[in-house]
Order: structure tokens, then sequence, then C-alpha cells
């Protein structure tokens, strides 16, 4: 009966803006510069498709200032880069509104990925930049954050930072503490241990399960990297632009 009620909210919302949202990923395909963005910030979250918009100026001026944009990293411009709003449910079944900052290629994959991930209604902690951390990878996974672009601090970067995919914005981590990492250069689980075991259990990614499936349907591919890295989805490595033709459902 909820999901019933929520899509009929969607659906009425999807009659009521389709002449003035720009990207309601449940109407259609999410489009760039939503400029419906103060009144959707004043609506109830469940009521909102996701919303692809420019990196706002304050936003790409703090990642600059916490060292997530610097010379030699991939991205140098703001219009490389897209702010993804989605709905998605807490760990007590709420909906909160959050965002991705994604390369403007693999923006829209990320709204449909995400949508769907709220329909599913597949917890999730905090979703927000990681210049909220200072641009400090390892703060936002302890944090539980929910995150995709970052050219990482040098002491952070796991690979070479052009071929990066967080670093080209092509790469989101999932609920890190449910879906830890094994860092080879302390050979020890990243942020804990504590959820390593790939047993069932809320908010953490199994293969297989429907997390997995919706990122493969869109033609991500989950933890690439040759240790566990659970929280990790990319595009591919080295990172391309992502292209409609991944997408295999």
């Amino acid at each position: 009966m909820y999901m019933m009620r929520r899509r009929a909210w969607r659906s009425l919302l999807c009659a009521l803006v389709s002449a003035t949202t720009l990207a309601a990923t449940s109407c259609g395909a999410a489009k760039d510069g939503s400029a419906a963005d103060e009144a959707e910030r004043a609506a109830p979250a469940a009521k909102l498709g996701a919303v692809i918009k420019p990196v706002p100026a304050e936003q790409w001026k703090a990642m600059v200032a916490a060292g997530m944009v610097r010379p030699g990293c991939p991205v140098t411009e703001a219009s490389q880069l897209r702010r993804v709003e989605v709905n998605y449910v807490d760990f007590k079944g709420r909906d909160q509104r959050g965002h991705l900052i994604v390369n403007a290629d693999t923006a829209k994959t990320a709204a449909r990925i995400f949508t769907k991930l709220h329909d599913a209604e597949f917890p999730i902690k905090r979703m927000e930049g990681v210049e909220n951390y200072d641009g400090d990878t390892l703060l936002s996974l302890r944090a539980d954050n929910t995150s995709g672009y970052n050219c990482r601090r040098p002491d952070q970067i796991n690979a070479p930072v052009m071929e990066s995919p967080h670093a080209n914005g092509r790469a989101i981590d999932i609920n890190p503490v449910e879906n830890p990492w094994m860092d080879v250069r302390c050979d020890c689980w990243s942020p804990s241990a504590e959820f390593s075991k790939r047993t069932p259990g809320p908010g953490k990614i199994l293969r297989g399960g429907p997390v997995w499936q919706i990122f493969k349907n869109e033609g991500w591919i989950w933890q690439n990297i040759p240790v566990p890295d659970y929280m990790h989805f990319d595009t591919g490595y080295p990172s391309t632009p992502y292209k409609e033709s991944q997408r295999v459902g």
C-alpha cells in the first residue's frame, strides 16, 4: 500500500509539473539545469523525482578549497560535472533528499539508478558532497556517506589520477560502513571490518542482489579492482565517458 501511495503521488506530480520540471526522471529522462530548484526544495521528498543541475557556484568553490579540484586532476571546470539530487530511504524507512556530484556524461544514468534504489526502498545512511568532509575520503567513509566525485588527495589515491573513476566523476561509493573495502596499504578493512562478511543485512550490497542488478543493468561494474571493494561501482577503468549503449536492461 505504501508503494502504491508513493507511485500515485509521483504520477500526480508528473501531471502537475511536466511543463516546468526539467529533470524528473520518473516522468522521463533527466535533463541538465533544472529551473525548479526552490519549489522542489520546499516540497516533501517523497513527491520529488531526480533532478540534474549544474554544480552550484558555492559548492564548486568549496570543492576547490577542499583540494578536490587542483592542477593535475582530470576535472578542471564546474561544467564537467553535474549535481544529481535524488530521493533515498534512510535506515528508519523515512524519505530523505540527498545529492551526488558526478561527471556530466554520467548524470542521467546515476539519476535512473538512484530512482530505482529509492523505489526498491534500499536504505542509505547519508548522501552529500565530500567537500563537507574537507575532501577527506576516509572521513566521508567513516560517516557512512554515499558519494561520487572526488579527485582524492595524494595520500588517499587508489589509482592514477587521470585514470581514476572517482577523479573523473564516474564512480559511486554506497554505504561504506556496511560495504567496506580492503585497503592493501594497511591490510585492513576501511572504514571498519564490522560488516566485512557478505551476509544479508540492511544497506549491504551482495552479488546478484537488487543493488548489484540495478547497476549492472545500467552498465556499471561492481568493485572494479583486484581486492574486495564492496561499496564501489564505476563505469569502467581507465575512466572513459559513459555511453547510453552500456545499458543492458
